[in-house]
């Protein structure tokens, strides 16, 4: 873990409540799937964002406004600059991925799914993402990953793009990925659990008080005893969940 002040370069809406923010320090420790805990002055804890880019120094998020915090955050200009801890959590293992790994994100889980897919297909995987929403206008980042190279389908639950339905729906269709990773809210999580046919890392979105360990506040019970979503995830491994 670091202590890193950071440079807000750019802070735009992207859709529905959703903001991408760049930011400018050191990053170099900074690896895929962790994420990073922002100091909002005026409020007492941090709000944990996970990670969506790091090239070079730049440092890319995107979160959606859901409370006080995000809201300040959603109005930040370039130049503001923020008291950041980074190095949190234990991130994603890419070793596991085989040949063609299946990336699956739900709404604000979809933004640590874009390190992670670019950083597969630099290792020559054939990389599918699926990336589910509930309406059209909530929907982005689809063109990124379309660049990387990564096949891509979208699912919304009103249909107005895409499948209609759930990100399971669409992953009953592909029969052939060799590894899933996915991040989202819990219902997506057990339901990618229970569909998914081959081995997988799931990304817990979690409440945090401290974001490295100490308060204990995040505790969850696996099946190799209790662990925390802020130190010891928040990547846990399929076979080690208990729901």
């Amino acid at each position: 873990m670091k202590q890193v002040i950071f440079k807000v370069i750019s802070n735009e809406k992207i859709a529905k409540d959703v903001f991408k923010m760049v930011m400018e320090g050191d990053t170099t420790s900074i690896a895929c799937g962790q994420f990073v805990n922002i100091q909002i002055e005026g409020l007492y804890l941090r709000r944990p964002i996970s990670v969506c880019e790091v090239v070079g120094d730049k440092l890319t998020i995107i979160y959606k406004v859901v409370g006080k915090g995000t809201e300040v955050m959603s109005n930040m200009t370039e130049g503001v600059e923020l008291d950041v801890l980074t190095g949190l959590g234990n991130g994603y293992d890419l070793s596991s991925s085989g040949d063609k790994p299946l990336l699956i994100g739900g709404g604000v889980g979809v933004p640590p799914m874009y390190q992670l897919a670019k950083d597969l297909v630099a290792q020559g995987k054939k990389v599918s993402v699926i990336l589910g929403f509930n309406k059209a206008e909530e929907i982005f980042y689809t063109d990124e990953f379309k660049a990387l190279g990564a096949e891509v389908f979208v699912a919304t639950v009103d249909g107005s793009v895409g499948t209609k339905g759930f990100v399971t729906d669409v992953m009953k269709t592909l029969t052939d990925y060799t590894y899933i990773y996915t991040c989202g809210p819990e219902p997506m999580l057990k339901a990618v659990y229970n569909t998914s046919t081959t081995s997988g890392q799931f990304s817990f979105e979690e409440r945090m008080g401290c974001g490295f360990g100490a308060c204990m506040g995040c505790s969850c019970k696996t099946k190799y005893g209790n662990k925390r979503i802020c130190k010891e995830g928040p990547v846990l491994t399929k076979e080690e969940i208990i729901w």
